[in-house]
């Protein structure tokens, strides 16, 4: 299938649902002309680039928001500081570029391609954390406990520069013993002290969290592979142990965000997953696997059996993880009054959470950023309450017209990619079993259709073999029959 073509039926997917593909000239014009203006610098800007800053990520990222340093402090604990960048500085709040931001909210990520939220120039250059550039960021400080609790916080503005551009791959590969994936250890002086005392931290975090509820899922998306500009397979995109140890520190950065906001009075915005509605499924789940979950939404007791599954089944502990997010429903964007506390997170068990620490990719880190710079100036709010409960409202809806569009655009890209093997077996495994239809995953290439011909007493978790009757990639079916 050629790329093109993908990326066409994206940009008419974005524009049926609300999304614009392209920027406007004059938001284009307004991001070129920022390369001539210079970020602010006031007297309360400290100078951090001395530290020995990293950043991990996708091999093919361009737009780090993100950055981390860390020391050890007395009695195990450690001093723990995340620079995020100052996307603000380089985006007139009312101009054209933030106007086309706040009208998508997010970067969309399809198989055809990613449309960003800001301008490339912007996004994937000047309010880039790229290694070897200095660069303005806000710096969220934690003391982190041995038992991973976070006792104290600041926030505050820095130059920095990081050091080193590191990769999730390459980083796992490393922490698993692989002394050779990591070259920059021997040009960056302490990077390997820092990454070390990273995935201690990391897991400190995470198991204070896990006591307290928080998830253990593992979920398992699909990624496009494409030689020539043209697909060729749909490879499993799994989580690894660096993925797991930055999403630890800014889940704990978003956190002490939301506390910051809250000491200051001010509003701010909230991710917020509710209890689930519908624990009862959640229950009878349990209750097949021979688990007896408490009759109201327990979130240690459910972690205690996803825990136990891990081990039981690990290799279908993904499928299961998919089912429990699908019963936990999607998170939302809520407005947070001043001072207010307490907006949850059912998944990350978590009490208070600003999403902050990716405002290249998501408009709901550029406001927060924006009401921290004003709460660190001494000003009012850089927005009102009234005007965050509708950008809560907007950005969850967008979000939602984001993630139909990725999902739209995988399906056509999966039935491109298929529709010369009809007639070959797959093995797969059941992942949904209702009225509605059955279906199944197929694990490479990584996708998913209906089982339209032999699904009687099929049930979600069952291996079966599979022969690939029909698709429809305009529409996005894939069509199989049990062997």
């Amino acid at each position: 299938m050629d790329l093109s073509r993908l990326r066409q039926l994206a940009v008419d997917a974005m524009r049926s649902r609300g999304l614009l593909p392209a920027f406007a000239p004059a938001a284009l014009q307004e991001a070129e002309a920022a390369r001539h203006t210079e970020h602010e610098r006031p007297g309360d800007v400290r100078d951090l680039r001395h530290l020995a800053w990293f950043s991990i990520d996708n091999d093919d990222t361009r737009d780090l928001d993100q950055l981390s340093v860390a020391e050890p402090l007395a009695g195990g604990a450690s001093r723990l500081l995340v620079a995020v960048a100052d996307v603000d500085g380089k985006v007139r709040p009312g101009g054209a570029v933030d106007g086309h931001a706040s009208v998508n909210t997010t970067s969309v990520y399809t198989a055809a391609g990613v449309f960003p939220m800001l301008p490339e120039v912007l996004s994937t250059d000047l309010t880039s954390l790229h290694e070897g550039q200095e660069r303005l960021a806000v710096i969220v400080e934690m003391e982190v406990q041995p038992d991973g609790s976070v006792t104290t916080s600041q926030l505050y503005r820095a130059a920095v520069l990081n050091r080193a551009k590191l990769t999730y791959e390459r980083v796992s590969q490393w922490l698993g013993g692989d002394a050779a994936s990591l070259p920059q250890l021997a040009q960056v002086p302490g990077l390997e002290a820092q990454l070390r005392l990273h995935d201690t931290l990391a897991a400190q975090l995470r198991r204070w969290r896990h006591e307290r509820g928080a998830l253990n899922v593992t979920t398992v998306s699909a990624r496009p592979v494409f030689q020539d500009g043209q697909l060729v397979d749909l490879r499993a995109d799994e989580k690894n142990r660096a993925k797991d140890l930055i999403a630890d520190l800014m889940i704990a950065a978003n956190g002490a965000t939301a506390r910051f906001l809250a000491r200051q009075g001010f509003p701010s915005l909230r991710r917020f997953l509710q209890s689930p509605r519908r624990w009862d499924r959640i229950e009878a789940l349990a209750a097949g696997c021979g688990v007896t979950l408490p009759t109201e939404p327990d979130a240690v007791a459910l972690d205690r059996f996803l825990t136990g599954r891990r081990q039981a089944d690990p290799q279908g502990f993904a499928d299961l993880s998919l089912r429990i997010v699908k019963m936990l429903g999607p998170g939302e964007y809520v407005a947070a009054a001043p001072g207010a506390t307490n907006l949850g997170h059912f998944g990350l068990a978590v009490s208070d959470y600003a999403h902050s620490t990716a405002p290249n990719r998501r408009f709901p880190d550029l406001v927060t950023q924006r009401l921290l710079k004003a709460a660190l100036a001494g000003e009012p709010p850089a927005y009102a309450f009234e005007a965050l409960v509708e950008i809560a409202r907007h950005c969850t809806l967008q979000e939602d017209n984001a993630n139909r569009v990725e999902r739209h655009v995988m399906k056509a890209a999966a039935g491109w990619l298929m529709q010369g093997r009809i007639g070959e077996t797959f093995a797969a495994i059941v992942t949904g079993a209702a009225p509605k239809g059955t279906f199944v995953r197929t694990a490479r290439p990584l996708l998913e259709g209906r089982l339209v011909r032999g699904f009687e007493g099929a049930d979600v978790g069952d291996a079966v073999q599979v022969r690939l009757l029909a698709v429809d990639p305009e529409q996005g079916f894939i069509d199989f029959e049990r062997e």
